[in-house]
C-alpha cells in the first residue's frame, strides 16, 4: 500500500522501522487496552512475522519528519471484509494523526479494494471508540465480558463497522494513490 495524506505516508513496513516501532509497541500507556508492552525482540519478531511477512500492517510515516509514528492493523479476513486497528506513538496523540491515517486507510480498502466492510474491536470505551464513531462508523454490539485486558480483567468488546453503503455518506480525508 502506498497512500499520502496531508501529513502522512502510509506505506508497507520495511526492517529498519524496528526502531520506530519498538517506540510505539513497547510503551506500556499505548498498549493499555491490548498486552503488555513488547520489549524490541518481540517488536522484531512481530515485525518481521506479522507486519512484513503477512503484510499485517501498514506504517503511518509522518511527512516532515520520515518517523514511523503508528501502526495501521489492515488485514482481510472473509472476502470483501476488513479489520482496521491502530496505535500511535503517545508523542503524537491528540493531533488528528490517528483520524488522518484511519480515514485514509478506509477510504483505500473502499475505493481500492472493492471492500464490502470495514471493522474494529476494542476494549477502550474511551477514545479508540470515539475514533471508530468519528470515523463514521456504527456501534454493531457491545460483548459484556468477552475478553480478558492486560490487567487479567474481564472487558467488555465494543464491536463497529462500516458497510460500502455507508461510506457514500461519509467525507475522505483528500488522499492520493500511487
Amino acid at each position: 500500500m502506498q497512500v499520502e495524506t496531508k501529513r502522512l505516508f502510509l506505506r508497507d513496513f520495511v526492517p529498519e522501522d524496528a526502531s520506530d516501532l519498538y517506540e510505539i509497541l513497547g510503551d506500556e500507556e499505548t498498549m493499555k487496552y491490548c498486552e503488555p508492552a513488547y520489549d524490541l525482540a518481540q517488536t522484531e519478531k512481530f515485525l518481521t512475522d506479522f507486519c512484513i511477512g503477512r503484510h499485517g500492517g501498514v506504517a503511518a510515516v509522518c511527512r516532515d519528519s520520515g518517523k514511523v509514528i503508528g501502526y495501521i492493523l489492515f488485514h482481510e479476513g472473509e472476502k470483501g471484509v476488513y479489520e482496521i486497528g491502530w496505535f500511535f506513538n503517545r508523542v503524537y496523540w491528540g493531533r488528528g494523526f490517528a483520524f488522518e491515517a484511519c480515514r485514509a486507510v478506509i477510504d483505500y480498502a473502499f475505493c481500492r479494494m472493492g471492500a464490502h466492510k470495514v471493522f474494529a474491536e476494542t476494549i477502550d470505551g474511551g477514545r479508540s471508540v470515539r475514533l471508530m464513531e468519528k470515523l463514521g462508523m456504527k456501534r454493531e454490539g457491545v460483548q459484556r465480558s468477552q475478553v480478558k485486558n492486560p490487567a487479567g480483567q474481564w472487558a467488555d468488546l465494543y464491536l463497529y463497522g462500516m458497510l460500502r453503503e455507508e461510506k457514500e455518506g461519509v467525507q475522505g480525508a483528500g488522499m492520493t494513490h500511487e
